[in-house]
């Protein structure tokens, strides 16, 4: 019971420190701690998101987003053509009736990313369970550092579907990875601001069901809410705390007429507050 308790405090310990180092280095901060514990290896990968890697499907030509969810051994199977790289055989694969609904799926968030990353790379993974299915909407988006900017968008959307007559409860966890890097010129790495962070939402809903494309339209009503509070979030959190806390440590403007400007703005909401009255 002990040992039980101090490995799972370690294993504790070994995610909070994962969720505050920068995204972008997770693989080679995964290694290191790895190194350190190897004893907490299976259970680290399995629970560490790592940012999503982008692969080309020899046979459709398109590409593809991995990670655990489509690995069998060290193959990586393609939500394009159905296959593994490198092939396998007997590698795991959806039903049929899945296989259909996950074809439709990777078509519809197809859509879904040119129409809010104007571009990317996305891939949805289903597979059976005893009482339903799972699956997975994977979405990347990267700035390739072309311009003073350069940066990075991983989402990471786990769905659990249990079919219930004409309803289908649907837990969902998100996890989104971003980070953003930005220099007064480009190579300029002196001048460099780097704000990179990730967040993890859940979700629960209990939704109808009239056929089996109704599935793809509540996953993705579910994703889409998901994403813009996540959006959100990140911006309040990584961009106007970071502008309060600049301002607070060296004013933009002179002070006096920054209280000057905060005094005229209470008066006049004093004013308007009255009148209301």
């Amino acid at each position: 019971m002990a040992d039980y308790d101090e490995n799972e405090q370690q294993m504790d310990c070994a995610l909070d420190l994962m969720r505050r180092l920068p995204p972008q280095n997770v693989e080679e901060n995964l290694v290191t701690l790895l190194e350190v514990m190897p004893e907490l290896t299976e259970d680290l990968l399995s629970a560490v998101d790592q940012p999503l890697k982008v692969r080309q499907d020899a046979t459709e030509g398109k590409e593809y987003l991995v990670c655990d969810y489509n690995r069998d051994g060290d193959s990586y199977r393609s939500p394009w053509s159905n296959e593994y790289d490198p092939p396998l055989p007997d590698g795991s694969v959806p039903s049929d009736r899945l296989r259909k609904l996950e074809i439709a799926a990777n078509e519809a968030f197809d859509t879904y990313k040119e129409l809010y990353y104007e571009g990317g790379v996305s891939s949805v993974y289903l597979w059976d369970m005893d009482d339903s299915f799972a699956g997975v909407v994977l979405i990347k988006k990267v700035n390739d550092g072309t311009v003073r900017s350069k940066g990075s968008w991983d989402s990471i959307h786990v769905i659990e579907v249990v079919e219930k007559g004409r309803q289908a409860r649907y837990k969902l966890t998100s996890t989104v990875m971003l980070y953003t890097v930005a220099s007064a010129a480009k190579g300029d790495r002196l001048n460099e601001i780097n704000l990179s962070g990730s967040l993890t939402r859940q979700d629960d809903r209990e939704l109808p069901v009239e056929d089996a494309n109704a599935h793809i339209v509540n996953i993705g009503r579910m994703v889409e809410d998901m994403e813009f509070k996540m959006r959100n979030s990140l911006q309040e959190v990584y961009f106007s705390k970071t502008h309060d806390i600049v301002n607070s440590l060296r004013s933009a403007t002179d002070l006096n007429e920054a209280r000057n400007r905060e005094r005229l703005q209470r008066d006049l909401f004093g004013q308007l507050k009255s009148r209301n009255e």
